[in-house]
């Protein structure tokens, strides 16, 4: 009886979705302010560092608070303030302070309005502080004394990527140890399968991260290129793009797709199969929110193209919510790995004609529709499209 009442208690009041740890259970600390800076917002520093700020007014951090279908999935989700602190990280950024917590978990905090609040910087979402500011410095990746302000060089600039990427913590009912966008694990993840094969057996969700200077995201997220400096110099720097799933170069340039007709283990068929391979990513493809999938379509078509035969695969991470979360099952592609998929033709058919799509889904629809968002952009996007004539 008391397991029956604790599923059930469960059920209506399930666990939260990550442990809260130390390194952002609170927003940034902007107190120290350097006498330059007014307000921290990205247009100061782009007074200097324009294509930088260029590059960032182009990306989906600068949204990261505006988004709206963050803001409609925000709202139904009961608006934590947990949230916030990847989202809107700067403790000016956010309309009040965190004084401390009600509860050992740290998703109910106690708030105080904060008077330094600054709706303008708070719509820049991820802005250029939230990175390259701490302590009343600016950290840089030469720690320069040239600048008109004080500069601390970063010791790992992947280490700032961690700071939303990744969560660590753990407790006996959870077995989902990242937050929806720990990518960072799922690098580590990789690494161990590799390296020994009884890591393979691991769920996604039960690796903790302990080498972080390890997890290069910015050669990937951050591309180098050659700039000429004041002074004539030239000089290799980051773009600050960090394109991902809303980029689809980015989604297809991970991906290597072929579509080719093979030999049949089954007498008097035709084969035709399709190979999907992570061949640009260090984690899985798609990454990020469960919502994000990969759906393959192979359509057989007549020589009128109608539809004759047709199956449909979905690459995603499945997960139980409740009573407990639970990483159930995951057929996404990780690194490397090719997938294949396939149809079966009879010899004396035809001719036919074998059509493949693949979709990028940066959303399920199901989830689309139970939040009750009402996307103005479509939600997936085609990465590969061909057709092959069955000899």
């Amino acid at each position: 009886i008391a397991l029956i009442l604790f599923l059930g208690w469960r059920f209506f009041r399930p666990i939260n979705i990550f442990i809260v740890s130390e390194a952002f259970e609170r927003p940034i600390l902007t107190d120290k302010l350097p006498s330059l800076f007014k307000t921290l917002s990205a247009e100061e520093c782009g007074a200097c560092h324009r294509a930088v700020y260029n590059d960032w007014k182009t990306t989906i951090h600068s949204e990261a608070w505006t988004d709206p279908y963050f803001q409609v999935d925000w709202r139904f989700e009961h608006s934590q303030q947990i949230c916030k602190n990847c989202h809107i990280p700067l403790d000016r950024q956010q309309e009040h302070l965190v004084l401390g917590f009600r509860d050992k978990d740290k998703w109910d905090p106690i708030l105080a309005p904060n008077p330094d609040f600054d709706a303008t910087l708070q719509h820049e979402g991820v802005t250029c502080a939230v990175c390259h500011f701490r302590d009343g410095v600016i950290l840089g990746t030469s720690g320069t004394t040239a600048a008109p302000h004080p500069v601390k060089k970063m010791d790992n600039p992947n280490q700032v990527c961690v700071h939303c990427h990744v969560v660590s913590g753990d407790r006996w009912d959870t077995f989902f140890r990242f937050p929806p966008c720990g990518t960072v694990v799922e690098i580590q993840r990789t690494q161990a399968t590799h390296e020994d094969d009884s890591a393979s057996s691991s769920l996604s969700g039960e690796v903790v991260v302990d080498k972080l200077a390890d997890i290069n995201c910015i050669d990937c997220h951050m591309p180098l290129v050659k700039q000429t400096t004041s002074d004539g110099k030239i000089k290799k720097v980051r773009r600050h793009l960090w394109r991902g799933g809303h980029n689809p170069e980015m989604v297809k340039s991970g991906l290597e797709i072929r579509l080719e007709q093979t030999p049949s283990m089954a007498e008097g068929k035709r084969r035709v199969i399709l190979t999907l391979t992570n061949v640009g990513a260090a984690h899985y493809i798609p990454t990020g929110t469960p919502d994000r999938h990969l759906s393959v379509d192979l359509h057989l078509l007549d020589l009128n193209g109608k539809r004759v035969k047709e199956s449909q695969h979905i690459l995603k991470r499945t997960i139980m919510w409740r009573p407990f979360i639970i990483d159930l099952w995951d057929t996404r592609l990780p690194p490397g790995e090719p997938r294949n998929y396939s149809l079966e033709i009879p010899d004396k058919d035809g001719p036919y004609t074998v059509e493949a799509i693949v979709r990028y889904h940066l959303l399920d629809e199901k989830r689309r529709k139970r939040i009750g968002y009402e996307n103005k952009e479509p939600i997936a996007y085609e990465v590969f499209r061909k057709r092959l004539f069955v000899i």
